[in-house]
């Protein structure tokens, strides 16, 4: 039994064929049926349910499974330590996209004094990334403070959710907006007329509009949760429409295209803060209205087995 057959054997219990398999590991097909046999020839015992069309694990596979990705994490973290900064590290961060736009930045600048390290951002919903951090998959995941708190199927208590800070929703327009013109005329004295440096260009410098100037604007939305995917419609990012009911023209599940009806002065939307530091958006504070949204964002990874880069990588995005 050797570590590269125990790593083919991990692949083949989530994938459903050797062709998956061989994809996935940039092997053969007939490499990997090989490496499954010899991995089964010194184990003594099969591992799968050859009557089956997929790969599917049988009660030893099974077995096998848990201690497989115990033992490669192990292999991995040693190597690692040994290594130091030399370490040719795969970091994989999965998580919703939003959330690893965020902090994808600040995860580049921790590893840079790794300079063999790679990095796999993937994008996934929350109770993926959990899941998937569970198979050994990711090394850590993205999430919001509420499900971690959760602690739901997948959680372990080998896992810990290191504070990343929190993130703020704000009533984001483009600069050639129709309300951010007239909110800028009136902040410059001027009727209409958009000054060279708006108002309100940067999120720290917000213009104000009462929520009767607001609500007489089209919005821009998503029909899912940005974070976990649920289909919530008009509440999907943080606006209490059943008080302060907006006409949604523009439904959008894909940031980049939202953005691009915000940007275009085409709709508002109600935003992460960090997108605001975009510098075509300004920020709207409506004055009428005391509602603010906000989440809790942590990096969840396993403490027991983590490498000395992951610490160091979960201490620096604490204090980014």
């Amino acid at each position: 039994m050797n570590l590269t057959d125990l790593r083919i054997f991990v692949s083949a219990a989530r994938r459903p064929t050797l062709g998956a398999v061989a994809l996935e590991m940039h092997l053969t097909p007939s490499a990997v049926s090989k490496a499954l046999k010899r991995l089964e020839d010194s184990l003594g015992a099969p591992l799968f349910d050859r009557s089956a069309r997929q790969l599917v694990l049988n009660q030893r596979g099974a077995l096998l499974l848990s201690r497989a990705r115990t033992l490669l994490a192990l292999a991995d973290q040693t190597r690692a330590d040994l290594l130091g900064e030399h370490a040719a590290l795969d970091c994989r961060v999965g998580g919703p996209a939003v959330l690893l736009w965020r902090h994808g930045g600040d995860m580049a600048s921790a590893l840079r004094r790794y300079p063999e390290a790679s990095l796999h951002w993937q994008g996934m919903f929350e109770g993926e990334a959990l899941a998937a951090l569970a198979r050994g998959e990711i090394d850590a995941a993205i999430v919001t403070g509420e499900v971690a708190e959760g602690r739901g199927e997948h959680w372990s208590e080998e896992w810990t959710a290191t504070h990343l800070g929190d993130m703020v929703q704000h009533l984001a327009a483009g600069r050639t907006h129709p309300l951010v013109t007239a909110l800028a005329g009136q902040a410059d004295g001027r009727d209409g007329a958009l000054p060279d440096a708006l108002p309100g260009a940067a999120p720290h410098v917000p213009l104000s509009a009462t929520l009767a100037q607001v609500l007489a604007h089209d919005f821009a939305c998503p029909s899912h949760s940005l974070f976990c995917g649920a289909r919530r419609g008009a509440r999907s990012d943080g606006w209490r429409d059943e008080h302060l009911p907006r006409k949604i023209r523009y439904w959008a599940d894909d940031l980049q295209l939202l953005l691009h009806f915000v940007k275009s002065g085409q709709a508002l939307a109600y935003l992460p803060d960090f997108a605001l530091a975009e510098g075509d958006l300004a920020r709207i504070v409506v004055t009428d209205s005391a509602y603010a949204c906000g989440e809790r964002v942590v990096l969840v990874w396993n403490h027991v087995r983590a490498p000395a880069w992951l610490r160091g990588l979960a201490q620096a995005l604490a204090h980014a």
